[in-house]
């Protein structure tokens, strides 16, 4: 398969960013995914740019229900009128994040919601041969400390990120998990993706967020330690993150993983 990298926060290829995540998945069986789609219509303006055709989208995956990963459906829906869109059946709730100016809302346009193209989804949905969905990740190994900021369904509950939801794929031999922010903590998701394949990932695409910790740089620095002494425990895959891990949080993830894992910026492609 080949994974192009259509948003990002960063780009080494020169190419426009904003703050969010869109993966384009195109599988040897010749079927092609997105995987998130940012903020809006920009995802479509840099897939064009890249020669990647939305409209021969098969299916979407939406990750979550934050606007940097599916604020971008309705532009899905008009450029591309035939593909499903599966969304867990929880994301179009509201939800907020706390900043230094208040409580900032950051959910989906819950007007979408009721359209005929939406998949909602649960627990595990298969989609293909190739593809399933988990969501309901439990456990608590490096969960991140990020999350204090998010909240939802209302703005006095901290999110328990019911509505998020990886994507496993699994293809000629690899098994790769897609996550879009990892809010139930990575390890924990890959545990769970392990339980429902049997196999390990051979690869993994995540952002991990592990930005906005709130921790002491000396904490931090623990933290990202044992994360990666975690992800180190997976010797076989190779690990490539994005978006809301940090760049500063990726070169300590870097300096301890080495080769093991890369930064997957918007306008790259890698193939697996």
């Amino acid at each position: 398969m080949t994974v192009t990298s259509i948003i990002e926060n960063t780009s080494s290829q020169g190419m426009p960013t904003e703050h969010g995540l869109s993966l384009h998945i195109h599988l040897d069986s010749t079927r092609n995914v997105l995987f998130d789609m940012g903020q809006g219509s920009l995802f479509a303006k840099n897939a064009e740019q890249m020669s990647v055709s939305i409209k021969d989208v098969d299916f979407a995956v939406i990750s979550h229900g934050h606007y940097d990963h599916g604020g971008g459906l309705s532009t899905f829906l008009g450029i591309n009128t035939s593909a499903n869109v599966y969304i867990h059946k929880e994301a179009f709730l509201p939800h907020f994040s706390l900043r230094d100016t208040g409580m900032r809302r950051i959910g989906l346009d819950s007007t979408l919601a009721d359209n005929n193209r939406l998949v909602l989804c649960g627990d595990i949905t298969h989609i293909c041969d190739e593809a399933t969905l988990f969501a309901n990740v439990d456990g608590n190994c490096c969960n991140p400390y990020g999350n204090r900021l998010l909240f939802g369904p209302d703005e006095a509950h901290n999110d328990n990120f019911c509505h998020e939801q990886n994507l496993i794929i699994e293809e000629n031999g690899n098994v790769v998990l897609f996550a879009g922010c990892a809010h139930r903590g990575i390890i924990n998701i890959i545990r769970k993706a392990e339980r429902i394949t049997g196999k390990p990932p051979t690869h993994v695409l995540a952002g991990m967020h592990l930005v906005k910790s709130g921790l002491t740089e000396e904490a931090e620095n623990q933290y990202i330690a044992t994360l990666a002494a975690e992800l180190q425990k997976y010797s076989n895959c190779k690990f490539y993150t994005m978006h809301c891990t940090g760049e500063e949080q990726y070169r300590k993830l870097k300096t301890i993983m080495g080769h093991q894992i890369d930064y997957l910026s918007c306008g790259e492609r890698i193939d697996i």
